[in-house]
């Protein structure tokens, strides 16, 4: 049995409250109110109680730990994700991971730590004017992230799911690399999506958010934060429902923090949404615009053995080839990885029915599965989606999947079926519902080739969700400057990877804790200011 250091700190007098078991309304005054706790919310929490400022952390999500983590996709998905994992795009045609704890994604992610590359943030810098974003600027907020999250290089041996993208690569001249985790002691057991059972991954629950209660921060769980009150150009309080069971039935009771000054961490869709339900000063129409998703692709193969996707780091092996082919504003790149092969999860993606889709299942131990991330965002036919509010207040992405995306899915599913082939495969599946299968790499060419790609039959996933608040130097550009300052309210910030204005173009959280840092520390020595 592990030691569950977030029930050792809550015995040790951490202030949590609970929202589900308000008897009465509640009201907090603190010098900082935090709206999320993901990557962007809890490092803003650590930096800004570091200087001694009240921090209060407001969370939708349940407060689990360690000694609640089974590894059991039928708990995890419940309580720890996004619409009990099944958020979609408005026409259902993408399905969209996101975290919904104390920790947000960092809780549930695969661990995979890149730094943001040197070519988006000259994109930025040349397209967007936030020229202070330099490689050398940011080097030392990356510094200090890694080291917070000990991010570092994987040096144990991949397991067969991704020895398949090492092994097809290295026959076929495609360079691959082995990924940086941030995760210590790590045991090895591949159940990261669903909460590290032994303390390993180095996530917000186990880093940040602790430091920030260990100085006095108050976190308040099970409160979605409803609207912000502001009048002028200020913000004077955010007003939560307190939520019962997993999180998503709204009891009567109230909470309603009154701060200094206020931070939006609630992710891109969620920090839109809350500013759209809040009526926030948008004269320029930038809010939920260019929300991106890095759409990605699928394709299952069977090896012919064991692989057991299910065991060992979920990622550990890439391949960033396809995002050097073309110019970072021409055709759309994407980025090879793997995904693990859980049975929910593969059971929900696998395309098929019936006898089909049963003998796909009853193939899981021989399964291996390649996922290619899109890099969108960087060309005039790549605008990304919409966040907008469906008539009960909740958000809705409206994310067009368009011929220019098609473009770049029938590019990766051609490659990863030659990947996969080339590593020994006897069977490629890529994820459509019009392919049964391919036997041979001759075969998945010319059918891959000939496929009319379309939404719903071709298989579209997200687990990085960027944008909605982009990052402007100018007002009429977007919703926050460059250091996440709201260009209308002097007293909100938005402190998460919803300020990007483009996707990342790698897994986002090292980019969002790095930034994130930066501008929490830019923050608190305003906030410090007499």
């Amino acid at each position: 049995m592990f030691a569950d250091p977030i029930k050792a700190g809550l015995a040790g007098g951490w202030l949590h409250i609970d929202a589900s078991g308000l008897g009465r309304d509640a009201t907090l005054e603190a010098d900082v109110c935090i709206i999320g706790t993901g990557a962007g919310g809890a490092v803003a929490a650590d930096v800004l109680s570091g200087t001694g400022l009240k921090v209060v952390m407001l969370e939708e999500g349940l407060l689990k730990s360690s000694s609640d983590f089974h590894m059991l996709e039928s708990e995890a998905y419940a309580t720890l994700y996004q619409e009990t994992a099944s958020r979609k795009s408005a026409d259902k045609a993408i399905g969209i991971l996101q975290g919904r704890t104390v920790g947000g994604s960092t809780t549930v992610n695969w661990t995979t730590s890149f730094r943001t590359p040197s070519a988006t943030l000259a994109f930025w810098r040349d397209r967007y004017g936030l020229h202070e974003l330099t490689d050398e600027h940011m080097d030392g907020w990356f510094k200090l992230a890694e080291q917070l999250t000990n991010v570092s290089d994987w040096t144990v041996a991949p397991n067969e799911n991704n020895a398949v993208l090492e092994r097809g690569g290295q026959k076929l001249g495609i360079p691959v690399e082995h990924m940086r985790r941030n995760v210590k002691g790590c045991y090895n057991l591949g159940y990261c999506g669903v909460g590290c059972p032994t303390n390993a991954k180095q996530s917000m629950l186990l880093t940040a958010i602790p430091a920030a209660l260990s100085r006095g921060a108050v976190l308040v769980s099970r409160a979605r934060a409803d609207r912000l009150i502001w009048k002028g150009n200020r913000v004077s309080g955010v007003e939560c429902s307190a939520m019962r069971g997993t999180g998503y039935d709204a009891s009567e009771r109230r909470v309603r923090v009154s701060a200094r000054h206020f931070v939006v961490a609630g992710g891109a869709i969620n920090s839109p949404a809350l500013m759209l339900r809040s009526r926030l000063p948008d004269p320029h129409s930038r809010l939920g615009r260019r929300t991106f998703l890095h759409p990605s692709l699928v394709s299952g193969a069977d090896m012919g053995a064991k692989v057991e996707g299910w065991a060992g780091a979920p990622q550990s092996t890439y391949s960033d080839h396809f995002l050097g082919t073309q110019p970072i504003d021409g055709a759309m790149g994407f980025k090879l990885e793997m995904a693990p092969v859980h049975p929910v999860l593969y059971a929900i993606t696998v395309n098929g029915m019936a006898a089909h889709h049963r003998a796909r299942i009853m193939n899981l131990a021989n399964t291996q599965v390649m996922i290619a991330l899109c890099r969108d965002g960087f060309h005039p036919d790549s605008e990304g989606g919409v966040v907008t509010l469906r008539d009960d207040g909740f958000p809705s992405l409206d994310y067009p999947l368009n011929a220019f995306f098609f473009d770049a899915a029938r590019r990766a599913l051609l490659a990863m079926a030659e990947i996969q082939f080339a590593a020994g495969a006897k069977e490629v599946f890529p994820v459509d519902e019009r392919v049964s299968g391919y036997r041979s790499w001759a075969e998945a060419k010319a059918g891959l080739s000939a496929l009319d790609l379309r939404p719903y039959s071709t298989r579209v996933a997200s687990a990085h969700v960027m944008g909605g608040c982009m990052m402007s130097a100018t007002e009429k550009d977007g919703v926050v400057n460059v250091y996440g300052r709201h260009h209308q309210i002097e007293n909100l910030s938005v402190i998460d990877g919803s300020v990007f204005p483009t996707s990342i173009g790698a897994n986002p959280q090292l980019s969002i804790y790095a930034l994130s840092w930066r501008n929490a520390a830019k923050l608190a020595g305003e906030l410090h200011r007499p």
